[in-house]
């Protein structure tokens, strides 16, 4: 069983710290353990409870009124809430719920109803992106394990495999070549994912190479294809002081193309970028390149 700090909750609730003790002194609805040094830690139970707190209280529900409720009595009533429409932040939340519980059905249910009613890219785009940034923040700050983590990507991964292959072949595609890969020791996979799909969904060509490729096997790939342009994300790999000299490399080995890079070791980075060579800031970007 996890253990949660009381900022822990407040960054995987929203709710502020102060909120949480008033709660906790004034309604007794949260009964945290405590250390010898008498700080407070929390457990899953508790950070669903929070999680459903959090839900209800959106929805207009009065904090003395959710301290009635039973645990059965809230969780049916989160239930009720969750079949009706929500809001992106709502459905952020759901999804923080669905992690933090290694709730498979509950992430699917949420997902599939979504792309039922706004579509896979919108799903992606409103829900699924703005979820990965605050897992991103929880991940720096220790909120969860690698379990969590592992656990709730992996299923966002899935769904995008499963969307590029339910795309219809296109036999007479008079769009660009785009050839995308991750440099050799990068394995953050869902952005490069999520591109094929714009990229393929526009009528353009997509030769993927996927993760942790050895720049040699890059040079062999682009020597067949040739490639309209060179796509990749720089999220961990190459370190800060050889992102540069990668940039310089791949923008000269490929000249004949356009180069776009995103991830976090490029966008709002001070990089010398080539004539070729493009940062990508925002996903609206990449799909106005690919529809043009």
């Amino acid at each position: 069983m996890s253990k949660y700090s009381i900022k822990d909750l407040e960054q995987l609730s929203g709710i502020k710290a102060h909120t949480l003790r008033i709660w906790e002194q004034r309604y007794t609805i949260i009964s945290p353990q405590r250390t010898d040094t008498n700080i407070r830690t929390y457990d899953d139970q508790d950070l669903k409870l929070v999680l459903n707190i959090s839900m209800l209280k959106d929805h207009g529900y009065k904090i003395s009124e959710i301290a009635k409720l039973s645990i059965e009595d809230m969780n049916r009533e989160v239930s009720r809430i969750s079949e009706k429409q929500l809001n992106y932040p709502d459905q952020i939340q759901a999804l923080t719920l669905a992690m933090v519980d290694l709730d498979e059905a509950r992430f699917n249910k949420i997902i599939s109803t979504n792309i039922q009613r706004s579509g896979f890219e919108n799903t992606m785009i409103r829900i699924i992106y703005p979820f990965l940034s605050r897992l991103g923040t929880l991940w720096v700050t220790g909120s969860i394990g690698p379990a969590q983590e592992h656990f709730i990507t992996n299923l966002i991964r899935q769904k995008i495999i499963v969307a590029i292959d339910m795309l219809a072949e296109n036999e007479e595609q008079s769009g660009k070549t785009y050839l995308l890969f991750l440099p050799e020791g990068e394995f953050h996979e869902i952005n490069l994912l999520f591109a094929h799909y714009v990229i393929a969904t526009r009528g353009n060509k997509v030769v993927y190479l996927g993760q942790n490729l050895p720049f040699n096997e890059l040079l062999f790939a682009g020597k067949r294809h040739k490639p309209d342009y060179i796509f990749t994300v720089v999220t961990s790999t190459p370190a800060n002081h050889e992102v540069q000299p990668f940039v310089n490399q791949l923008a000269d080995a490929f000249s004949d193309a356009t180069i776009l890079m995103t991830g976090f070791q490029v966008v709002g980075q001070d990089i010398n970028t080539p004539e070729n060579t493009r940062i990508i800031n925002q996903i609206d970007e990449l799909i106005r390149i690919a529809g043009t």
